[in-house]
């Protein structure tokens, strides 16, 4: 799949790139997406909720009234249950969500993932670019440019760009990422995928296989 090199003027640079059909272009595994999006999400839980069991409530341990002629139910400690203030049955108690994913299926997910965004036609080429200072309005005006700025983007770049990703911190509905730290989740969560040449050939040396 041959796709047009803009610049950050939105301005075509007459250069093409080729995007790997290995990548691009293969069969979407549906539920290769379906684990690895699970495995994202489960992975974002912190698991620190807790209920207080009747063991763990402070009160009274003395006998409410006597066992027996109140006409009542028997009852031991006003730390049950069945009063307010008590424990919690069954509670929710800290737990890890996490679980693990082969690396092949991951990889395969994240194929099906730009598959789907190429078969789509939402994928746009920038050549390599970087902001002096890191200001907002840069960002702005890129997207701007590329008639994105009501659109949810990801853009990915080869490596680390500190201006880069400062310029992009404060807008909402914009993440940038290297093409190291590219996952499923966000490329499916993403309107339109922005990618740059370097990081183009840092995902063909990653998953071309």
């Amino acid at each position: 799949m041959e796709v047009k090199v803009l610049n950050i003027s939105g301005k075509e640079t007459g250069a093409k790139v080729q995007l790997p059909e290995g990548i691009f272009g293969i069969e979407p595994n549906d539920h290769a997406i379906y684990l690895d999006v699970k495995q994202y999400l489960a992975n974002q839980r912190q698991g620190t909720h807790k209920a207080k069991q009747r063991n763990e409530i402070a009160g009274s341990t003395r006998k409410l009234y006597k066992q027996k002629g109140t006409g009542g139910a028997r009852a031991g400690s006003i730390k049950s249950p069945l009063f307010n203030g008590g424990g919690r049955i069954f509670g929710p108690q800290p737990r890890d969500y996490s679980f693990k994913l082969n690396k092949k299926l991951k990889e395969l997910a994240r194929k099906s993932a730009l598959s789907y965004k190429a078969q789509s036609n939402s994928v746009l080429v920038l050549e390599d670019f970087n902001f002096e200072t890191p200001k907002t309005k840069n960002f702005v005006g890129l997207l701007n440019a590329l008639n994105f700025a009501d659109e949810k983007t990801l853009v990915v770049l080869a490596e680390g760009n500190q201006n880069v990703y400062l310029s992009s911190r404060n807008l909402a509905k914009t993440k940038v990422v290297t093409a190291a730290d590219l996952n499923t989740y966000d490329v499916l969560n993403a309107a339109k995928l922005v990618l740059t040449t370097g990081s183009v050939k840092s995902l063909e040396e990653a998953l071309a296989k």
